[in-house]
């Protein structure tokens, strides 16, 4: 059976660093995850001054996606025909953990932004202007049958022609970040459970 989707363009970034398509491009030498993620920022050279104001998981995922879409990756979809489909296993509790120690003196608005998990995605969309389908998915851990389906299922539609999927997680000492760009056209890299199982 011939693939019809396929993975374009991958980026992992775990406590040892930053990897695009699996080749090493910013090392973690040891920092915490708001740490890094604020060098890696940096050191990659990056100018989106509202990441500053972001939590940890929507800085997660923010660079993720930077990295993934390096190069145009989507200059050749219009925005409705890309759709972002990720998923973790603690939602935005990094988050609300920090919002809920404002309540006892004065509650912070600018946590209580980020007390959804979906906002990542949003912050992904405004970036990238991507007006497509989105949705975050909370399970115990990921997924990859389930991922494959449901996004193989929405291609198969009308609409959307490529997207971006994945598994973001931010809890404490703990990131992780893992996203696909799919498409139709093909490349080496099939959209299978087994290549998401690698991450």
């Amino acid at each position: 059976m011939t693939a019809e989707h396929y993975i374009k363009e991958s980026c992992l970034i775990t406590a040892a660093g930053i990897f695009k398509n699996d080749e090493l491009i910013f090392d973690n030498e040891g920092l915490q995850p708001s740490e890094f993620l604020l060098a890696a920022y940096k050191g990659l050279n990056l100018h989106y001054p509202k990441f500053y104001k972001m939590d940890v998981l929507s800085k997660l995922g923010w660079l993720c996606a930077e990295v993934l879409l390096q190069n145009g990756s989507l200059s050749a979809y219009q925005p409705e025909e890309i759709a972002v489909i990720t998923a973790n296993s603690n939602a935005s509790l990094s988050a609300d953990l920090n919002y809920a120690e404002t309540i006892s003196s004065i509650a912070s608005p600018a946590l209580f932004v980020y007390t959804l998990p979906s906002i990542v995605i949003g912050e992904i969309c405004i970036r990238h202007g991507i007006k497509g389908e989105n949705t975050f998915f909370v399970m115990d851990k990921f997924d990859a049958d389930f991922m494959v389906e449901y996004v193989s299922g929405l291609m198969d539609g009308q609409t959307t022609n490529a997207c971006i999927c994945g598994w973001i997680e931010a809890l404490g000492d703990d990131a992780k970040a893992v996203l696909y760009l799919i498409e139709k056209k093909e490349t080496s890299r099939e959209f299978t459970v087994t290549e998401l199982n690698k991450d």
